[in-house]
């Protein structure tokens, strides 16, 4: 892996359950990770419903391989770069030679 392509921050949060004074218990994003990744986009595709238009862009998030990293899975981890929120759709661990693992990220709507 050459290591001058990692030239973008990212920050991957976790989801944790929360409970509050009175017992209620609620999702809550906190910081996990931070490491610097390769992007690679697709075209950012929009899609028009109910008059709006809505930004379903995909992007691939390529990282190195640590043991933070090998933990993250699909259900309780999300993607933050340059201010937006991405879910991770697919994580591939590139053939398991513990060097690089892609994030394979959908833009979250809001």
């Amino acid at each position: 892996m050459k290591i001058d392509l990692l030239n973008v921050r990212i920050f991957i949060s976790r989801s944790e359950v929360v409970t509050d004074d009175i017992g209620n218990h609620k999702n809550d994003w906190k910081p996990y990770y931070s490491c610097y990744a390769t992007v690679s986009s697709e075209a950012g595709k929009e899609m028009t419903q109910a008059g709006m238009v809505v930004d379903d862009s995909s992007v691939d998030f390529t990282i190195r391989y640590c043991e933070k990293a090998k933990s993250i899975n699909t259900t309780e981890y999300r993607v933050e770069f340059n201010g937006e929120l991405y879910n991770i759709e697919g994580v591939d661990h590139m053939n398991y030679k513990k060097k690089s693992i892609k994030l394979k990220c959908r833009k979250v709507r809001r």
